[in-house]
């Protein structure tokens, strides 16, 4: 038998185990399990010293991927460089932390055929704003804006993009539309947050990223869709950086994308 887990804080809705089980059942992994366990920052330590052997890895969303850093045994470059780990590989008693969420980005936007963007346009300025920033820069995109309530607490993931050689001008969030158009935008704004700005984004004839996956379509995924533009979902990400985990944590590379995707698929569509 053979264990995996989503940990993070709140957990009950996450869509990772859906996605993480139809690999498993695909793949004939009738021994393993996966599930989502409530754990804030605080309790990330003691549960990572009590996993016993049948451990295989963990799945980290927020608020845990930055403190995930300094609690593994080793860490992937590219978890460095984006300040954060949301994935933890256990073998041999040893703790790897790595990140997938740059892979899910890039590929969710290469699957639908956004493979180089000259200029984006980043709405938001957390920790999915800095792997954006990451994924972008490795598609080939030299220069974002990134726009942000709070352009100062948005430092952080500029820095992160200017490491892998974006440059990157952070603007306020308000002052976004002046910044249109641009060959992509991406979206990392919570559920209606980023709804004032359908309009102005969907007549720009920009591409869009949004990272929300439910409910979906967004008023701003809808807006560029109906205007003809493309429109790629957070669920996309999602699918994408558990493909990834699925592969660190079991050792394979013959993952069933498709089964993960018509499971999470209807699995949106039940909570809907």
């Amino acid at each position: 038998m053979r264990r995996a887990a989503v940990l993070g804080s709140p957990i009950a809705h996450s869509l990772s185990p859906v996605l993480h089980r139809a690999a498993y059942a695909a793949m004939g992994l009738d021994g393993w399990t996966y599930d989502a366990v409530e754990c804030g920052e605080d309790g990330l330590s003691g549960l990572l010293d009590g996993l016993g052997p049948e451990w295989a890895g963990l799945s980290l969303t927020m608020p845990l991927k930055r403190v995930a850093l300094g609690l593994v045994d080793t860490v992937s470059d590219l978890a460095v460089r984006v300040g954060g780990a949301n994935t933890i590989v256990l073998r041999d008693g040893r703790r790897h932390g790595d990140n997938t969420d740059v892979h899910g980005i890039v590929t969710a936007l290469t699957e639908a055929g956004v493979k180089a963007p000259s200029s984006a346009l980043v709405l938001g300025g957390g920790a999915t704003a800095a792997s954006a920033l990451a994924a972008l820069a490795g598609l080939g995109t030299e220069q974002a804006v990134l726009a942000a309530r709070t352009p100062e607490r948005a430092a952080e993931a500029a820095q992160v993009g200017e490491r892998f050689g974006l440059a990157v001008r952070v603007v306020p969030l308000g002052s976004a539309t002046a910044h249109l158009p641009a060959e992509l935008v991406v979206s990392t704004l919570p559920g209606r947050a980023a709804d004032p700005f359908a309009g102005p984004v969907a007549a720009s004839g920009a591409a869009l990223f949004d990272v929300v996956y439910a409910p979906w379509p967004t008023a701003l995924a809808a807006a560029v869709e109906k205007a003809g533009g493309t429109v790629v979902g957070g669920f996309a990400m999602l699918l994408h950086q558990a493909v990834r985990q699925v592969v660190l944590m079991t050792g394979r590379e013959d993952v069933p994308v498709e089964a993960m995707r018509a499971a999470g698929e209807a699995e949106l569509a039940r909570r809907s």
